[in-house]
């Protein structure tokens, strides 16, 4: 097992339930939800949508809402008035722009307030199930790192390093699969190697203490 595709299979053999952590029912609940969760714990996010998403059902809901009011439902994740503004204008230019749907397309995703290519990669993926490239969190960072994956910590890079060397049908869960491992096993700053099912062929690239 020294390759990425049977560390791959061993991920998915001990994470059978992986999936994307951030609840959601419709592609506008997602691009919402994805806007959030910059630099914000899932938990925290799933917390916040559960009574926001019971306010605003449309993108027209959020493009005319009363900022101060989407700001105070909001206002437990950080940065929470820069991502309501990011919110109601992304809303405004569905409506005016979509008839109020999420786009399709990476490049069009890309011109929304709010949305860079990680949180775009998202709603593409788990909304539409168009897999363009892979989502890269802290936790992918990580663990693609220490598996010896790329030499960079560059999120760029590291997308454009793991596209290259891993096959399209695995690009979708393998964020969720390095997540579990990392919350779990691989994590920061110190992993648990000892415990790891991956010691025996993890090269531990920039590893010093361990568990």
């Amino acid at each position: 097992m020294d390759s990425k595709i049977g560390i791959i299979r061993e991920l998915k053999k001990a994470y059978p339930n992986a999936k994307y952590y951030l609840n959601f029912s419709n592609p506008l609940e997602l691009m919402v939800a994805a806007i959030l969760s910059a630099q914000v714990k899932d938990e925290v996010v799933n917390d916040v949508t559960k009574n926001l998403f019971s306010k605003y059902k449309t993108a027209s809901d959020y493009a005319n809402c009363n900022i101060s009011e989407l700001e105070d439902r909001i206002k437990r994740v950080t940065f929470y008035r820069n991502k309501a503004k990011n919110i109601k204008e992304a809303c405004r230019i569905l409506v005016s722009k979509n008839d109020g749907n999420v786009p399709r397309k990476m490049d069009e995703l890309l011109e929304l307030p709010g949305i860079a290519r990680k949180p775009a990669n998202v709603i593409l993926a788990n909304a539409y199930d168009i897999v363009e490239g892979i989502r890269v969190d802290s936790h992918f960072i990580r663990v693609s790192y220490r598996l010896g994956w790329t030499k960079s910590k560059n999120p760029v890079v590291i997308e454009k390093d793991c596209m290259n060397a891993i096959s399209k049908e695995n690009w979708k869960e393998l964020p969720w699969l390095l997540k579990s491992h990392g919350k779990g096993v691989c994590k920061a700053p110190v992993p648990y190697c000892s415990k790891c099912f991956l010691k025996d062929v993890c090269p531990k690239q920039g590893v010093g203490k361990r568990l």
